[in-house]
């Protein structure tokens, strides 16, 4: 059964709730600092540029010209998101919501020092003040971490997408900036990413096996298994058996 829209964001929200912030270590200088950066950025790309913080929810910062870009109030952006919410497309918004669920599932796991490494890229409708859908393209990046690894201040950069197509679908996908991968949503067979027994051993080894162990168990050589984790590791497109098994997780492959 198909879930509701209230029933994501409330995933969504129950995701965001496990990390564990406290306000005495949030330093918003550092926000301070960021935001003439940013400005500048908005003017020379002519795009709008907004902070969200994942601990108050809310948009800290919303770049002036956002009121010509995509003639919306930019005092209404400011703050809690429910006023940009209601302007995305119905559709849109439980798309976007889905895939926000689903990577930042896997975003989580991501190592701290990796995170900034991911670009989340969405195609969505927004109706303006003038009662239009314009298609925007956003990219979302983490930017700040606070001290204890939680995920603090994502970065919005939104430009107006070149296909105005009214019908055009709502696309998601998140691209590794480092390795040039790019894993879409909804992701494409995910089932068949891996083989069954790929993922026995994929299984086996987030339990803490060796590959010596996993031979055993299984009645296959030892360098049958290290086949599969090395083909294991292509199809993940990881560094490791500790990132594949975070990404793996995080597909719900696992």
């Amino acid at each position: 059964m198909e879930k509701t829209t209230e029933q994501l964001q409330k995933e969504y929200d129950a995701l965001l709730n496990t990390q564990c912030f406290t306000e005495k270590d949030l330093d918003y200088r550092i926000l301070e600092q960021h935001i003439p950066h940013l400005e500048r950025i908005s003017e020379i790309s002519n795009s709008v540029i907004m902070v969200f913080d994942l601990y108050k929810r809310e948009h800290v910062y919303v770049s002036a010209n956002i009121s010509h870009i995509l003639d919306l109030d930019p005092d209404k952006c400011h703050g809690e998101p429910s006023y940009i919410n209601e302007r995305i497309h119905p559709d849109d918004l439980y798309c976007m919501l889905d895939a926000g669920l689903y990577f930042l599932k896997y975003g989580l796991t991501i190592p701290v020092e990796k995170r900034r490494e991911s670009k989340l890229v969405n195609t969505y409708r927004v109706l303006n003040e003038k009662n239009k859908y314009i298609r925007v393209i956003e990219q979302q990046i983490c930017i700040e971490n606070d001290i204890r690894g939680n995920a603090w201040l994502s970065l919005g950069i939104i430009d107006i997408s070149p296909d105005q197509s009214p019908d055009a679908p709502f696309r998601s996908r998140l691209i590794d900036t480092r390795s040039g991968a790019i894993y879409l949503f909804p992701p494409q067979n995910k089932e068949d990413m891996l083989t069954s027994r790929e993922k026995e051993i994929l299984q086996l080894i987030a339990n803490g096996l060796i590959s010596k162990q996993i031979a055993d168990r299984l009645y296959i050589s030892v360098n049958t298994v290290n086949t599969h984790r090395q083909r294991i590791l292509e199809k993940l497109r990881a560094d490791n058996t500790v990132e594949a098994i975070r990404y793996a997780s995080g597909l719900g492959i696992l």
